[in-house]
C-alpha cells in the first residue's frame, strides 16, 4: 500500500488540516501518544508529520514511528527529513526504505544547527535537499511514478540566522524551483504577518500551497518553548496582556491561548488559507479543544464545501 501524494490529498481535500507529532523518548511517552494517536484518528486529518531531531538524533524513532503509522493505516505519515549531519548514502537508504514502505511525502528541512551535534554531512541547505529528493524521484524507485510529494518549511517572520528578507525569500523561491510541492510554515500568533508573507510570496511567484502552522499556548512554559523554537516570533501584545491577567492561574491561562488559537484558526480559514498544520506537541486535548470551538467535529467539517470556495 502507498500513501497518497500531496498532490492528490491536496485535489481530494481542497483545505489540509494536519497534525505534527515527534517520536517518543521513552516506552511511557510511546504508550501514552499511542492513546492520543485514535483521538487525532478521529478528527480525520489530511496527514501528520512526524519530526526528526537535530543532526537525524532521532532517525530510528522517527523512522520506526513513520512505519508504524503507515502500517496502521488510520494516519498517513508525512516524515521530516534534515540533510544536516547526514551523508547522501545515509540520505539515499533512508529514502529507499520509505519507498519500499509505500510512504508517500516527506518534508525536506536543512535541520537545526547546534554545538552538541556533529553539523557536517554531504549537503549543506535544504534546497540541496530538494534537488537531491528529486533526483532519487527521477530514479523511479519510487512506487509512485511521480516519487516523493516535497514539502519544505517557511518563515513568515523571517529565519534567525538571514535577517535580510529579501534574502529569505530568494531561499524559498530557490527551494520552490528545485521541485517542492508545497510550504508549511514556522509557527506564528499574528496571522498580519502571515498574510503580509503570502503576498510577498505571490510577488515572488511562488505559487505553491501554503500551509499555515498553528501552535496553542497552554502554558508560560509552552510559550517560552515556541520563542526558542521559531526565533523571531512575535506575540502580540494584546496576547501577553490576556496571559498575564491568568499568570497565577494555569487552567485560564491555557483556555486563553486555545481561545487565541480558535481565533488565528477562524480568521485563516475567513482568509482562504490552503490549509492549517497544528502544532501538537503530541497532545490531543488542546487540539480536539479547538475543533470544539471550531464547531467542527473533523477536519471535513473546516475544508470548503466545494474546491472553488
Amino acid at each position: 500500500m502507498t500513501c497518497m501524494h500531496i498532490r492528490d490529498i491536496m485535489k481530494r481535500d481542497a483545505r489540509t488540516v494536519s497534525f505534527e507529532f515527534f517520536p517518543p523518548s521513552s516506552a511511557s511517552a510511546a504508550e501514552s501518544l499511542q492513546t492520543r494517536l485514535g483521538q487525532f484518528a478521529a478528527l480525520a486529518p489530511s496527514f501528520v508529520s512526524v519530526t526528526y531531531g537535530a543532526g537525524g538524533s532521532t532517525r530510528t524513532r522517527t523512522h520506526d514511528l513513520v512505519i508504524g503509522l503507515h502500517e496502521q493505516g488510520d494516519l498517513d505519515p508525512v516524515p521530516h527529513l534534515t540533510c544536516i549531519g547526514h551523508t547522501t548514502g545515509e540520505i539515499d537508504e533512508i529514502l529507499a526504505r520509505y519507498a519500499q514502505h509505500g510512504i508517500g511525502n516527506l518534508l525536506a528541512l536543512r535541520g537545526d544547527r547546534s554545538e552538541a551535534v556533529d553539523i557536517g554531512g554531504d549537503l549543506s541547505h535544504a534546497v540541496d535537499l530538494v534537488r537531491h529528493v528529486v533526483a532519487f524521484n527521477n530514479s523511479g524507485e519510487h512506487p509512485d511514478s511521480r516519487g516523493f510529494g516535497i514539502g519544505v518549511a517557511g518563515f513568515p517572520e523571517g529565519h534567525p540566522e538571514t535577517p535580510n528578507q529579501l534574502l529569505h525569500m530568494d531561499h524559498l523561491k530557490a527551494k520552490v524551483e528545485a521541485g517542492a510541492d508545497w510550504i508549511t510554515t514556522q509557527l506564528f500568533t499574528d496571522n498580519s504577518h502571515f498574510y503580509d508573507w503570502r503576498e510577498r510570496c505571490e510577488l515572488a511567484e511562488i505559487d505553491i500551497p501554503i500551509v499555515a502552522g498553528i501552535m496553542p499556548i497552554t502554558s508560560l512554559a509552552t510559550m517560552a518553548r515556541m520563542a526558542d523554537l521559531a526565533g523571531g516570533t512575535t506575540f502580540p501584545a494584546r496576547l501577553q496582556r490576556r496571559l498575564i491577567r491568568f499568570q497565577d492561574d494555569a487552567a485560564s491561562i491555557e483556555q486563553v491561548g486555545i481561545q487565541w488559537a480558535v481565533e488565528q484558526c477562524n480568521d485563516l480559514l475567513d482568509h482562504g488559507v490552503a490549509g492549517i498544520h497544528f502544532y501538537t506537541l503530541n497532545r490531543s486535548d488542546a487540539t480536539t479543544r479547538i475543533f470544539q470551538a471550531l464547531g467542527a467535529g473533523s477536519s471535513a467539517d473546516l475544508r470548503p464545501a466545494h474546491p472553488d470556495t
